[in-house]
């Protein structure tokens, strides 16, 4: 089978050379992982050259990679291949501005602090057309809008994203408020945000949780118990502009512990922090 330009007796030196500049520095790294574990040809050697199936590969390890931008309150920010998608930009979200490359909005639920008419044209001024990934419950509340309906179940392929939907409804806030549609969304195998709900994605083993901090539905006691539930190999603290400083610590104190009991890492990202995954 033909590789991609790298061919039998060539130099270690520039095999790596060859691999940096096609696939970069992350390209050395994946390379050096296929041969250390085999992954070629049976009749060439491992240091032979790149076949195509690994090349394949390593390219889609290379764009599943993303970058993460927590923003204030529950707005997330995903960049990968240049491309962004933005979840809940609401009310307690500085006004988004430079909003250019993105290619889809997720909106878990109605609430006005998870998305508002303002943020929306903001983000569709730059980028005109693209969806917006939603419960039926927000298309009609943003019915000025084109919103994509969907539900727990349904998968979405909006490169170089993969959204996975959980859950359904709200988490009860009181016995004499109407629960609403929310849903929660798994992004590239890798994050899980369940909106303002404690739904687990069952037979998900979930790389990195956005936890909530505080909320009129929920008490530290369930959040301790979500995270415990879930198991994450990292959690960081969403949904927290609602508390004050010494709220957020304690806040943070309890979803640390929750997660290292798990085996997990806890980060304590602030807005306009990001995060390599």
């Amino acid at each position: 089978m033909p590789g991609v330009g790298l061919v039998p007796g060539m130099s270690p030196v520039s095999r790596m050379r060859f691999v940096f500049r096609v696939l970069g520095v992350r390209g050395v790294i994946v390379y050096v992982f296929c041969l250390l574990v085999h992954i070629h040809e049976p009749h060439h050697t491992p240091m032979g050259y790149i076949s195509q199936p690994v090349a394949k590969h390593a390219k889609r390890v290379l764009a599943r990679s993303m970058r993460l931008t927590k923003l204030e309150h529950a707005a997330l920010v995903l960049e990968s291949s240049g491309k962004r998608l933005y979840l809940d930009p609401g009310s307690l979200t500085t006004a988004l501005t430079d909003t250019a490359n993105a290619v889809a909005v997720v909106i878990t639920h109605e609430h006005a602090d998870h998305w508002t008419p303002e943020q929306l044209s903001r983000i569709l001024e730059m980028n005109d057309g693209i969806p917006i990934y939603a419960p039926a419950g927000v298309a009609l509340a943003a019915a000025d809008f084109d919103v994509t309906v969907v539900k727990a179940g349904d998968t979405i392929e909006v490169e170089p994203f993969t959204l996975r939907f959980f859950g359904g409804k709200h988490a009860v806030i009181h016995s004499s408020i109407p629960i609403i549609d929310n849903l929660g969304v798994l992004i590239n195998e890798q994050l899980y945000y369940a909106g303002d709900s404690f739904t687990v994605p069952e037979g998900i083993e979930v790389d990195l949780l956005a936890a909530p901090s505080g909320a009129p539905w929920m008490k530290i006691a369930e959040v301790i118990d979500y995270v415990l539930a879930v198991k994450p190999k990292r959690s960081f603290p969403t949904h927290e502009m609602l508390l004050s400083r010494a709220g957020k610590d304690l806040s943070n104190g309890r979803i640390g512990w929750a997660t290292e009991q798990g085996g997990g890492e806890f980060l304590p990202l602030e807005p306009g922090d990001t995060l390599d995954l």
